[in-house]
């Protein structure tokens, strides 16, 4: 029913691995930005790329769930 909801409203299996891979990409520039704060004594400066390479399986997990619902035939 969700899934069916955010095919309805345009969301593609495709868009949800976009968001996926970006949030990889988003989580990386995030601890490369975060190592120049540890050094200057921010501690836990890295806790936002964690926080962010957290939504990646989730992403996936929907793009796989709409490419199933997108393949198996619309009802």
């Amino acid at each position: 029913m969700v899934v069916q909801k955010l095919h309805e409203a345009g969301l593609r299996s495709e868009h949800a691995y976009c968001a996926a891979v970006a949030s990889i990409g988003i989580s990386f520039l995030s601890w490369a930005v975060s190592v120049k704060g540890e050094k200057a004594g921010m501690d836990r400066a890295d806790r936002w790329g964690i926080f962010v390479g957290e939504w990646a399986p989730t992403f996936f997990g929907l793009g796989l769930a709409l490419a199933q619902y997108e393949n198996t035939g619309k009802k």
